[in-house]
C-alpha cells in the first residue's frame, strides 16, 4: 500500500504532528509513504518522502490540484488526514481519484450536526481512526454517525528512540518533580494543575524539595506565571517554553500529570510511564483505559484541586509506593502499547477499509 500523511497546521508541534511522525515513520519502514505539508518546521521533523503545499483554505485549487497530480503520479491508496481542513481536502481529492479517506481523529469530542460534520465523516471518509474506546463512545451518541467505519487504535511507544532521545544530560531542577508538557491553552488545564500544586505546598509544609515543571508553549504562560505568584509558588513552578526534545526532562520527573478538560489518550502520558514516572490523568478522553487507578498511576477529576494535591502529598510522603507505581507503568507499555503492535493494527484497519471500499 502507498500512504499519503495530510498535516497543514502553520505552526507549532502538538498531539497531531507527534502521532503523524510516528504513524507516517512506521509504516514507512515497509511500504511508500510520503507527507503533504504547510509548514517546514513540521515536515523537517518527519523522515519520510514530502511535498510542501499552501494549504489555504479547504477549497484551496492549488493545493487540491497538486495533491490530484501527486496521488495519481505516486499511486497513491489512502490518504490519512488529521486535522478539519485536511479532512475535506482529502475527501474531496478522494473522490477525484478513487483514493480511500481515513481520517485520524484524537479528542474526544462530540461532532456537531451540522451540514459539514456529516459531509466530512459521511460522504468524504471512508474510514476513522480513533485513540481511544472513549472517543468510539461519544461517537455513538450521534444517530446519525456510522461508527461501522471507525477502529479503535492505540498510540504506540516507540521504546528504542525514546531511550535514546532521553539520554541526553538533565539537571533535575527539584528534587521531587512534578512534570507536565503540552501547548499552553485553556483546554490543557495547567492552571487547574498549579492551582493544585498551591493547594499541595500549602498543606505540606515540609515539602519544600518539591516543584513543578511544565515543558511547551502558548498563549497561556503569561497567565499562568501570573497565577503562580498569586498562589505564592512562582519559585516552584519552572516553565521551560517549547523543548524539541522534552524527554531527558520527563525521565527526571517523579510524576507526570495530564490535566486536560478533554483529550484522546495523550502521547506525553505514555511516553512519561515509558520513562518510568507515575502518571497522573483527569478523566478525560481514554486516561482510564491505560490507568489502572492506584495501581499504575492514578485519575482524577478535572477541576478537584483537594483531590489531586492529595495525590501529590501521598507520593511525596511514600516514595516506596511511588516506585511500585511507576514500574508497573512502565510494564503497561511495554505490554499493550508498542509502535509494532500500532503498525500492525493501522495496516490490517487501512486493507480492511480498502476492501470494503471496492466491494461496495
Amino acid at each position: 500500500m502507498n500512504f499519503l500523511f495530510l498535516n497543514s497546521a502553520r505552526r507549532g508541534w502538538g498531539g497531531n504532528e507527534k502521532w503523524t511522525k510516528m504513524a507516517a515513520e512506521a509504516l514507512g519502514a515497509r511500504h511508500e509513504v510520503m507527507l503533504a505539508y504547510r509548514d517546514p518546521a513540521i515536515g523537517d521533523r518527519i523522515d519520510v518522502e514530502k511535498v510542501r503545499l499552501p494549504f489555504r483554505w479547504e477549497f484551496d485549487p492549488t493545493t487540491l490540484s497538486s495533491l490530484v497530480r501527486l496521488v495519481r503520479q505516486k499511486k497513491i491508496d489512502i490518504l490519512i488526514p488529521t486535522k478539519r481542513k485536511d479532512y475535506v481536502i482529502a475527501g474531496l481529492v478522494c473522490r477525484l481519484t478513487g483514493a480511500t479517506n481515513i481520517l485520524r481523529l484524537g479528542i474526544d469530542r462530540p461532532p456537531k450536526n451540522t451540514w459539514i460534520q456529516r459531509l466530512i465523516f459521511g460522504t468524504l471518509t471512508d474510514g476513522v481512526i480513533i485513540n481511544a474506546e472513549k472517543i468510539r463512545q461519544t461517537l455513538a451518541q450521534s444517530s446519525w454517525f456510522d461508527t461501522g467505519k471507525v477502529r479503535v487504535i492505540y498510540n504506540g511507544v516507540d521504546r528504542e528512540r525514546l531511550e535514546l532521545d532521553s539520554g541526553n544530560p538533565y539537571e533535575k531542577p527539584f528534587p521531587f518533580t512534578i512534570g507536565a508538557a503540552g501547548a499552553l491553552i485553556p483546554r490543557k488545564g495547567f492552571d487547574f494543575l498549579i492551582r493544585a500544586f498551591a493547594r499541595f505546598t500549602s498543606g505540606n509544609q515540609s515539602a519544600t524539595d518539591s516543584g513543578l515543571v511544565i515543558a511547551g508553549a502558548g498563549p497561556e504562560r503569561d497567565s499562568l506565571e501570573k497565577l503562580a505568584t498569586d498562589l505564592g509558588v512562582a519559585n516552584r513552578v519552572r516553565f521551560t517554553g517549547h523543548l524539541n526534545n522534552p524527554y531527558p526532562m520527563m525521565r527526571a520527573c517523579n510524576l507526570f500529570v495530564s490535566a486536560s478538560q478533554s483529550e484522546g489518550l495523550a502521547n506525553v502520558l505514555l511516553e512519561s510511564m515509558a520513562l518510568r514516572c507515575v502518571p497522573i490523568s483527569t478523566l478525560s478522553g481514554g486516561a482510564d483505559e491505560l490507568i489502572e487507578d492506584g495501581k499504575n498511576g492514578f485519575l482524577v477529576q478535572y477541576g478537584d484541586e483537594e483531590q489531586l494535591a492529595g495525590i501529590f502529598d501521598k507520593l511525596y510522603r511514600n516514595r516506596d509506593q511511588a516506585d511500585v507505581l511507576a514500574a508497573n507503568a512502565q510494564r503497561t507499555i511495554m505490554k499493550r502499547f508498542s509502535i509494532e503492535r500500532m503498525r500492525t493494527d493501522l495496516l490490517k484497519f487501512c486493507s480492511e477499509t480498502l476492501d470494503r471500499k471496492k466491494a461496495s
